[in-house]
């Protein structure tokens, strides 16, 4: 498990962080390893630069799996991005209630309401992606830089381009079968260490 204290994973540069050991909001759960890089900002302020119009009016939740890659730039926008597209106007109307004389509980309902964002571990966010509110990304995905994500992205799938469209699978269906069965992120920390090689060298076979 990685040290609470430990936010850099590299002694040289600090262009990247363990995101876990950085979020504070509590609406928001990162597992292990997962890391985000920012060379233009602070890559400390995730939760201000990267997860947006996230309010606790709406009870929504990021949840990012382990062993994640986030690149620079990658944006999560959630519900109060929207608009209320079943109104006959896209006007916000409810959120200047004191303006038109609405109780302050309407809020909510300036925006359609889509649901938390889900990410999957092993998944590998590129530069400048966004992910829209309501998506569930599986294990092992790639999505391309400055992708849109408007739905949902099947497990070890790449997407990319606006909206973003599936553009081949990682491996074939048995290979995707039997790495969701392992779970190799959920592994004790030695034995992930003892089948480095294997991983990297993509030999499924050689997993143990």
């Amino acid at each position: 498990m990685i040290p609470q204290w430990k936010i850099y994973p590299r002694s040289q540069g600090h262009s990247t962080v363990y995101l876990q050991n950085v979020v504070t909001d509590p609406s928001i759960t990162v597992g292990e390893y997962t890391t985000y890089d920012d060379f233009v900002r602070d890559p400390r302020e995730f939760e201000k630069n990267n997860v947006l119009y996230h309010y606790p009016v709406n009870h929504e939740r990021l949840t990012i799996g382990k062993f994640c890659s986030i690149a620079c730039g990658a944006k999560f926008l959630f519900n109060s991005a929207n608009h209320a597209l079943g109104s006959l106007s896209t006007y916000p109307f409810p959120i200047f209630f004191e303006e038109w004389g609405l109780p302050v509980e309407d809020i909510p309902r300036a925006w359609d309401n889509k649901g938390d964002i889900v990410v999957g571990s092993d998944v590998w966010i590129g530069y400048e992606a966004v992910i829209l509110a309501g998506v569930t990304i599986g294990d092992g995905a790639v999505i391309g830089a400055r992708a849109l994500v408007t739905r949902d992205v099947p497990p070890y799938t790449i997407v990319g381009g606006v909206p973003a469209r599936p553009i081949r699978k990682r491996f074939d269906n048995a290979a995707i079968e039997a790495l969701l069965a392992l779970r190799w992120w959920d592994w004790p920390e030695a034995r992930i260490a003892a089948n480095l090689e294997a991983i990297q060298s993509g030999r499924l076979d050689r997993l143990r």
